[in-house]
Formats: C-alpha cells, structure tokens, sequence
C-alpha cells in the first residue's frame, strides 16, 4: 500500500514530536505553590476599582501569586516545597469616590490604609516531612515612610512586606 508523500510527512512529523509532548506532561512538582483560601471578592480589598470587576480582583491576587512564588524560590532550598495560603488581603490605600465621580477607580493611599496580609504556610522537605509551618499577620503601619525603588509599581507596599517576611522566615542558615 503506497502513501501519499504529504500524509507521510505529516505521520512522521507527528510520531517525532510525541516524546517533547510526553516529556511536557511529566513535569516536576512547583517548588513553590500559593493559595488562595476563599474567592477574590471574600478579601478585604482586592478591588481594581470602587464597584470591583471579579477579573479585575483575580488579577491583583495573580500579582501578589507571582511575586510570592518569583522571590521564594530563590530562598527555598531545592528538594524542599513551600505552601502559602493567603488567607486575608487588605491592599494599601483605599478607593475615596466622595472626592469626585471620576475618581472611583483611583486608589488613594494614605497612612491610615496601611497593606494587611494574613498568610499560612509549610516548608516540607524532599520527603514529606514538615520543616517548619505557621500563621502570619503581616502588616507594615509604616509603609508611607519607606523608600521603594520602583514607585510605578502598584503593588510596591505588598510587595516589599512581602519580601521583608520571606527573607526574615527563610533566610539560609550561615
């Protein structure tokens, strides 16, 4: 039985890319995973705006998502696995639309909103076993009085408390 030549190529270009496809699907277990302990619109203030957009909501929790996994795989030692549960999330700043109707999506950060994140989390090693595990009420009431090298960056508050937890809890031994 003769075959077409572009049904041959096509055959053989699909049998060569199965071991990248099955490579793919077996791919080691995140080092770092972050959870999210109730639905966006259940936090204090996740809001993007004064009336909140639920994919506005999911993309501030993905930003914080992001930043936690970026900065503690770096202080994670390999073969361990961290799990962090955010439980509560009160972002800095709040949105004030009595100041004027086209302010409703501007947030306003003042001293008296100052960034809030309640956390739960467990470092396990290679085995299972749990390293150490614990509860966090993370707050920064001076957050207005520090510098922050990227001012563009909505998220600088939560994020530098943030990094000021992570590496005062996974700081590697000496």
């Amino acid at each position: 039985m003769k075959m077409p030549p572009l049904i041959l190529s096509v055959a053989v270009g699909f049998l060569a890319t199965l071991p990248i496809l099955a490579a793919e699907s077996v791919k080691p277990a995140a080092k770092i995973e972050v959870i999210f302990a109730k639905p966006a619109d259940q936090y204090v203030d996740v809001r993007d705006g004064f009336s909140a957009s639920e994919k506005g909501q999911a993309a501030n929790l993905d930003t914080l998502k992001q930043h936690i996994e970026q900065r503690a795989d770096a202080l994670v030692p390999a073969g361990q696995k961290l799990t962090v549960t955010l439980t509560e999330v009160d972002l800095a700043g709040d949105f004030e639309p009595w100041h004027n109707p086209d302010m409703n999506d501007v947030r306003i950060v003042k001293d008296i909103y100052p960034p809030r994140i309640d956390l739960e989390f467990k470092l396990t090693d290679a085995g299972g076993k749990v390293v150490k595990e614990g509860k966090r009420e993370l707050r920064d009431l001076v957050f207005m009085m520090k510098l922050s090298i990227d001012r563009d960056d909505p998220f600088r508050h939560e994020k530098a408390m943030l990094n000021d937890w992570l590496r005062t809890e996974f700081r590697p031994a000496k």
